[in-house]
């Protein structure tokens, strides 16, 4: 996977498991500086919509560095490349329900 985030380009792999009776996306990162990351999508059902809600869980893996890799990683990186993914998410959704409404 790859992104960029204030023009620094990020890449990582990960396992990606669908749990459709949980109608939950598990990834689990195995490569890049999130190796180890476990990250939880959880999709619930509202009148006005889907709420989706992502838990991300890194134990950075040199302890000494985690108290500034962490914030660097989870707040400057994860959280936005999470929030873009999910606006597009969106947007491609909409517009398919909008395609098959008209």
């Amino acid at each position: 996977m790859a992104a960029v985030r204030s023009g620094i380009p990020i890449k990582w792999t990960s396992e990606q498991i669908i749990d459709r009776d949980r109608v939950e996306i598990h990834f689990h990162h195995l490569k890049a500086f999130s190796k180890g990351m476990q990250v939880v999508w959880t999709f619930d059902q509202r009148p006005d919509g889907v709420l989706v809600t992502i838990v991300h869980d890194l134990h950075f893996r040199i302890p000494a560095l985690a108290p500034i890799a962490e914030p660097i990683i989870g707040d400057f990186f994860t959280h936005n490349v999470a929030n873009k993914t999910l606006r597009c998410m969106r947007d491609y959704v909409e517009a398919k329900a909008n395609r098959v409404a008209a």
